[in-house]
């Protein structure tokens, strides 16, 4: 059983008020994408990991896996978000059965976490890392006039990686790219096609990093994590 690895890098950096992609910036003594990388291929369960990213990254890209591990290819993102994911899986071999796919702004990702979601996506075919919202949420108009007020106990602010057997995935893609429809993750595509999505309990400190107030919080979160080795 094969299991594959999407890592997401192909953003930029405007809402962190960056110059350049925000995850070449410095979380503690390396950089954030870095991070995520190395968590996926110190992970015994995981075969082979595809770093999406934009055509400006590339050869900083290629400079960082170099010195990695062989399992590792890049692909180049595309325009959405979605067509950066399309273009991942297309570069998963046929030996994957399986894929994860992750926000490479998401370093805190733990590999427990990872071992658990393969499990489970094993049993489920989809499965997604979520945690409980703790705010109450509003449904608000565009005049600025609150419409609604979900019940909170319903509603789970979603994470990654979001897991899924890789035909479903693909299908679910390939779908929606010809009818046009654009998902806000991977997992509503899927939800599209009509099929279940389970939710595993994640962890509050695996936040994205997207604004400066991020990067303090994730230097607090290694401080922590440093002291309870």
């Amino acid at each position: 059983m094969g299991i594959g690895v999407v890592l997401v890098a192909a953003g930029s950096g405007k809402r962190m008020g960056a110059t350049r992609n925000k995850l070449w910036l410095p979380l503690a003594d390396k950089p954030i994408m870095q991070h995520t990388v190395e968590l996926f291929v110190a992970h015994p369960h995981v075969s082979e990991i595809v770093l999406v990213v934009s055509e400006i990254d590339l050869t900083e890209a290629k400079k960082l896996t170099r010195r990695m591990d062989s399992k590792i290819s890049i692909a180049l993102g595309g325009a959405e978000r979605q067509d950066s994911v399309r273009a991942g899986l297309a570069n998963l071999s046929e030996e994957c059965d399986y894929v994860l796919v992750h926000d490479a702004a998401r370093p805190f990702i733990t590999a427990l976490q990872i071992t658990e979601l393969i499990k489970k996506v094993q049993i489920e075919q989809a499965t997604i890392i979520a945690v409980p919202v703790k705010d109450t949420v509003k449904v608000v108009s565009p005049a600025g006039l609150v419409e609604a007020t979900p019940a909170r106990e319903s509603l789970w602010a979603v994470q990654t990686p979001q897991a899924f057997r890789l035909s479903l995935l693909r299908e679910a893609h390939e779908q929606a790219l010809q009818a046009g429809k654009i998902g806000t993750d991977d997992a509503m595509l899927v939800e599209w096609l009509g099929h279940p999505v389970t939710i595993m309990m994640g962890s509050y400190e695996n936040i994205k990093i997207t604004t400066p107030e991020d990067l303090w919080i994730g230097e607090e979160i290694l401080r922590k994590r440093k002291r309870e080795r």
